[in-house]
């Protein structure tokens, strides 16, 4: 996660990303739109629950330890250690959200950042190009998650393989820190992809702008 973290992106590389949208574009009558998510959820309340469940175990086994051990512990005692320990518990979570994701299931910060990047793709309007040509580059770094999500016309003609190999580029360079040159490699990766099955045409228009959305 630490990696991930480290990611910042300066003027110049969103200018640099923009002009790399452009260059790969100049080639294809498709359309690419490039997202970059911070985190893709809060999971305040997904790792609340799961933590709670994790300390309402603790609590059960203590009780059974306490009276194994013939510890005499009132239970006016024992309910205000509980509701101590669960308002401590709830401030550290709400203080330290990298907490959380140490929490959370890998399972689930991959379902929330892939409802993301669907969400993206409908609210960017990269479903409504003219030809169903549109591409959505989305990397969410709390979840250390990638993907390409891409419109009916294009995703019918692109093998899966094709866009793994994206989705492999934003993963690497995430991970390592440098998630503008990552976005640029990709970008002109899916340009190629692209230009191989819609090239330009006279009266293609540029219809999604040209940079990157930071959430």
């Amino acid at each position: 996660m630490t990696h991930y973290q480290r990611n910042r992106i300066s003027p110049e590389d969103r200018q640099r990303i923009g002009a790399a949208i452009r260059e790969a574009e100049a080639q294809t009558g498709g359309e690419i739109y490039a997202v970059l998510a911070q985190r893709s959820d809060d999971y305040f309340y997904v790792a609340g629950f799961i933590a709670c469940c994790g300390m309402i175990v603790t609590a059960v086994i203590a009780a059974f330890v306490a009276h194994y051990y013939w510890f005499d512990l009132s239970l006016p005692k024992f309910a205000l250690a509980i509701l101590a320990a669960f308002i401590c518990l709830i401030a550290l979570l709400g203080f330290i959200p990298a907490l959380r994701m140490v929490l959370v299931p890998h399972r689930v910060r991959y379902r929330r950042a892939h409802l993301n990047a669907l969400q993206q793709f409908v609210a960017r309007n990269v479903h409504l190009t003219s030809k169903r040509t549109g591409i959505l580059l989305f990397v969410s770094l709390a979840e250390r998650y990638a993907e390409v999500v891409a419109d009916a016309g294009i995703n019918a003609r692109v093998d899966q393989q094709e866009w793994n190999a994206i989705v492999a580029i934003l993963s690497r360079h995430a991970a390592q820190g440098t998630v503008p040159d990552g976005f640029v490699e990709a970008i002109a990766q899916a340009g190629k992809l692209l230009a191989q099955h819609f090239p330009k045409e006279a009266g293609d228009e540029n219809e999604l702008e040209d940079h990157l959305v930071e959430l």
